[in-house]
């Protein structure tokens, strides 16, 4: 059974980041142009307005680049940084936990990014197409060699 897991393991990393990427690039679509229901219910953000327009930039582009796997890692960390500004300067100041202020959204998504800065972008991510592949299945499977620390 865990063979078969670990063989889909990358697949189920792969949909994870394409479902999270989406949502949040559809959060920033909503606050910069108003669609699927628009910032805070209604409307859009006004272009430039501090942190709010910023934050939606990067939810659009940086929801995009994950969902289609490109750049992952620096857009996940860009985006898990966002989302930890969002919590610490929006959200906590009005209660401790994020059940208490609504800032359980951002600490999720911060979350889930930091994760995605880690584990890298799965399968079936554009992100294959630039990097370079070892020629020897051997040279993939190896673990690096642990270092000795040096005595000083």
């Amino acid at each position: 059974m865990y063979t078969r897991l670990n063989q889909a393991q990358p697949y189920a990393l792969a949909l994870f980041r394409i479902v999270v990427g989406l949502l949040f690039a559809c959060h920033g679509a909503a606050s910069l142009f108003g669609v699927l229901g628009g910032a805070m219910g209604g409307g859009s953000i006004p272009a430039g307005t501090w942190p709010g327009w910023y934050a939606a930039v990067i939810q659009l582009v940086g929801g995009s680049l994950v969902v289609l796997g490109l750049g992952t890692r620096i857009a996940a960390l860009v985006a898990s940084g966002s989302m930890a500004y969002a919590y610490f300067k929006v959200h906590q100041p009005e209660a401790l936990f994020p059940l208490e202020n609504g800032g359980e959204p951002s600490a999720v998504y911060c979350w889930a990014f930091l994760l995605l800065v880690f584990t890298g972008p799965g399968a079936l991510a554009l992100d294959r197409l630039f990097t370079p592949r070892s020629t020897s299945r051997g040279e993939q499977d190896r673990a690096p060699e642990p270092s000795t620390p040096v005595a000083a």
